[in-house]
């Protein structure tokens, strides 16, 4: 089955472009690690999900670009067709010329209804040269208008025009310090409003990100395209073709649909964070040696302790005893720092994966009570190495890894909000203190059922 790819705004396109090319990469790439067989299968299930065969030879990314600027578009289109391996379709574009100014309801209010048609229709064309449609991938930024604005709008037409396809969210949290003014404001609304028409938020923190290339990758002077092939990456190590349980010897066909079925039980929880090891330069893979125990045990960890990547991971954290049958007291003995889980999705990559124990991951004080760890924790695995990683470890968790960010952009954005700080930049497009307030209580809302976990 397919996934059609929305990129929006500039973050959305130019992650988008690096995914793509991480997947070809991946794809060109000479492992050795598996059988010829193993390999061929594995090219033609990522072919069959993200590219589409045109006569030309070169796959085309089944993908729609949007964004309110030109310059973007144009440069993502032409850096994808001078790589040879892959390139956008000419067709699938909408820019327009002014942009949303970072303002929320400008792309929310004024640009999505205007452009509607357009970009539904450019949605439509795409998912009907799907043979069998898995579901929509959207990517974009929180922070500025475009993305996140123009996003919400078209999430939600996603939702009425195709009912029943999933919907996945990619969604980046903006740098803590700041990028722009109103950026709170923007995340809160993204937020909100995502929560209602997508089946799950899959969230990269560019704080995170941008340590991960700074410690892990020793990247001296860190741009915005060293960030997004980290993401790129991280996402890769997820969609590219993997078995699952219930697959048996075929790679897995409905990769959206699986991921929201182990990880999603309930409507109320969809935020899904992602970790990935190892990460570090490509000159210092050919010295390095890992061990499955090894990479499991340093991934678990991440996971309780909420350690965002394997440096600097605190090993004091440790589950809570399950001695207590009463809930109540149950919570209170929580360890501090304690990352609590709904659902665990842990993704092994490269040789020996089907001997691999992965039994700590099915303890059951992982996880919340109201889901038996048989339930609550899936892996899967291919002995295709990825990226020229001979063995590599995703982890896809609905757990309590973001409520310490979300709390604080929601406090900002109230501070922000009791003084009526700019709020006449988003009325003037139709945007009420109302919706504000609205879009505070579906958060803190998200945040009270995460909590009680």
């Amino acid at each position: 089955m397919s996934i059609v790819t929305v990129q929006l705004g500039q973050c959305g396109n130019q992650i988008g472009r690096e995914v793509f090319n991480a997947i070809c990469s991946d794809v060109h790439g000479t492992h050795g690690l598996c059988s010829k067989k193993e390999n061929e299968s594995y090219c033609d299930a990522c072919k069959e999900r993200f590219f589409s065969e045109e006569e030309s030879e070169v796959p085309v990314a089944r993908a729609v670009l949007v964004d309110m600027e030109p310059k973007v578009i144009s440069q993502t289109l032409s850096i994808a067709a001078r790589s040879g391996f892959w390139k956008y379709d000419d067709r699938s574009h909408f820019c327009q010329k002014q942009g949303s100014g970072n303002n929320w309801a400008n792309g929310y209010s004024v640009h999505g209804p205007r452009h509607k048609e357009v970009i539904m229709n450019l949605i439509q064309k795409e998912a009907e040269k799907c043979d069998r449609l898995s579901g929509f991938f959207t990517i974009m930024s929180m922070a500025g208008g475009t993305g996140s604005g123009l996003g919400a709008f078209v999430t939600q037409c996603l939702r009425d025009a195709f009912p029943t396809s999933f919907i996945l969210n990619h969604v980046i949290w903006p740098y803590g310090t700041g990028e722009v003014i109103v950026q709170n404001y923007n995340s809160v609304l993204t937020l909100s409003h995502l929560y209602q028409s997508s089946d799950a938020l899959l969230v990269h923190e560019n704080d995170v990100i941008h340590k991960i290339c700074a410690q892990l990758m020793n990247i001296k002077q860190i741009s915005f395209r060293d960030v997004n092939q980290v993401i790129a990456h991280q996402l890769g190590s997820v969609f590219q073709p993997t078995y699952t349980a219930g697959s048996g010897l075929h790679y897995s066909r409905n990769p959206l649909g699986d991921l929201m079925e182990t990880l999603v039980p309930h409507p109320e929880f969809k935020m899904l964070g992602l970790r990935n090891i190892p990460q570090m330069p490509e000159n210092s893979l050919a010295y390095s040696t890992f061990s499955w125990p090894g990479l499991i045990k340093h991934l678990r960890q991440m996971l309780i302790a909420n350690a965002k990547m394997e440096e600097g991971i605190d090993w004091q954290v440790r589950p809570p005893i399950l001695g207590s049958s009463n809930p109540s007291s149950h919570s209170t003995k929580k360890p501090l720092h304690f990352n609590t889980s709904i659902a665990n999705l842990v993704i092994l990559r490269g040789k020996d994966t089907h001997s691999t124990d992965l039994g700590s991951f099915r303890d059951p004080s992982l996880y919340t009570s109201w889901l038996s760890p048989q339930d609550a924790f899936n892996a899967w695995k291919t002995p295709r190495a990825f990226n020229k990683y001979e063995k590599s470890a995703s982890l896809v968790s609905n757990s309590q890894f973001l409520l310490k960010p979300l709390d604080s952009v929601i406090g900002k954005a109230w501070n922000m909000f009791a003084s009526k700080a700019y709020i006449h930049q988003y009325t003037k497009f139709g945007i009420e203190e109302e919706d504000f307030l609205d879009s505070f209580t579906t958060l803190e809302q998200v945040i009270s059922s995460y909590t009680i976990l």
